[in-house]
């Protein structure tokens, strides 16, 4: 699949995803990437961005492909029931692991647990060895779940432009590897 036939919904996570984030890159260089906006992007509420997600993938009019941050990949996986119209592939990013009570803060707890089953369309998930927000285990047993590609970023933190990875080539080369199978 090119980039022209599908819809990207860039999906950031808590706080957004600033100018120098690879997503935010990605966004100004897919000619048919658009954000996910939320009301709330400092006070996640679940039913609202899920709502929003939900409200994206029906609007589209082309086949969804998901490029989903952190909370954003909770968002896209908690509103998969919504979704009406075809989802093609998803391109998960450092999941966070949101069943864990020690996450801060508390209230993205309110976006688990995951889902287990299995995902109705292909997906790569790419999680670090050292995410302050996910042990390495716990997203490897989620990609496992879903029956995602899981790919290990090594210790690469967050994979934010704050741990470095504002371009982020690798995610780039990989995401278009994504796409040339769907």
């Amino acid at each position: 699949m090119k980039v022209k036939d599908a819809d990207i919904l860039i999906v950031p996570g808590y706080t957004n995803s600033g100018p120098d984030h690879w997503q935010s890159r990605w966004q100004a260089r897919l000619s048919t990437a658009r954000r996910v906006e939320q009301a709330e992007w400092s006070k996640p509420v679940r039913e609202d961005w899920t709502a929003s997600v939900a409200k994206a993938v029906n609007e589209a009019s082309r086949p969804v492909v998901f490029v989903a941050h952190s909370l954003g990949v909770a968002s896209v996986v908690q509103a998969m029931q919504n979704f009406r119209n075809r989802v093609a592939g998803a391109f998960f990013v450092a999941p966070p692991d949101v069943a864990n009570p020690k996450i801060r803060p508390r209230h993205l707890m309110t976006f688990g647990p995951y889902p287990r089953d299995p995902l109705p369309f292909p997906s790569i998930t790419i999680a670090s060895r050292n995410d302050p927000y996910c042990p390495f285990p716990v997203a490897e047993d989620i990609a496992s779940a879903w029956g995602s590609l899981f790919i290990d970023a090594g210790e690469a933190g967050h994979l934010n432009a704050e741990s470095g990875h504002g371009p982020w080539p690798e995610g780039s080369m990989t995401f278009a590897q994504f796409m040339t199978r769907l």
